[in-house]
């Protein structure tokens, strides 16, 4: 479903993927809806300057039109968000979130390329090398990455795992050698997302702890913590 910042790499990668996996490929571009919601709501938002809604519309474009090829073909729709996204929120709501089952909800994103490379090594590249190696992108505005929103990975999923599995305070992991300002910035990323866990789909639990049954906060916006 590729819109205006779709990279060529980024639908080449769908295409190969598809073909390895001999699974059909079906091309949906989302350009004429979403010019069409700009449209709708040029008045609206005049005077404002393109922002996460922007955004965030061409996702829920996106999952309104998985939702369709489900209700019409009777499709089960597997949602895309690995656990670092849930955890921080960096997954849009009715968007990458709208389906019936969270395959990776409770995979962290390190863990995603960990096992990417793994069923890579087992018989050939079934998984485009580009997938792995390319800076994360939800490509939802031009030159966006990841780091844009969310610390590294590499540093965000060690705070994760010590704040979500663990249980730890911030506090304790701080006092454990990790970054200040990161984890401050991601345990409040946590809290300020619950809401949006409590409406995501169910999942496979693969760690001590995942989110929904294992851990659940206040989902008020002015929750700070005990």
């Amino acid at each position: 479903m590729p819109s205006r910042y779709s990279s060529e790499g980024s639908l080449s990668d769908a295409e190969l993927l598809s073909r390895n996996l001999g699974i059909k490929h079906v091309q949906l571009p989302i350009e004429k809806i979403y010019a069409a919601y700009l449209e709708t709501l040029a008045h609206q938002f005049k005077d404002t300057k393109p922002d996460s809604t922007e955004e965030n519309i061409q996702a829920r474009i996106r999952g309104n039109l998985l939702m369709a090829l489900s209700n019409k073909f009777g499709w089960l729709v597997l949602t895309t968000g690995n656990k670092s996204e849930m955890a921080t929120g960096y997954t849009p709501l009715y968007g990458d979130m709208a389906g019936g089952f969270a395959v990776i909800k409770d995979v962290p994103k390190t863990l995603v390329y960990e096992l990417a490379r793994y069923r890579n090594s087992l018989s050939g590249e079934v998984i485009p090398p580009g997938v792995i190696t390319k800076p994360p992108s939800a490509e939802l505005r031009p030159e966006q990455k990841d780091t844009d929103s969310l610390p590294p990975y590499e540093l965000l999923d060690p705070v994760l795992t010590a704040y979500v599995e663990e249980d730890k305070s911030v506090e304790q992991i701080i006092g454990s050698g990790f970054d200040e300002s990161v984890v401050k910035r991601a345990a409040r990323l946590v809290d300020g997302s619950e809401y949006k866990r409590r409406q995501a789909p169910p999942g496979i639990k693969i760690t001590p702890r995942a989110f929904g049954r294992d851990r659940r906060l206040p989902i008020t916006n002015r929750f700070k913590g005990c």
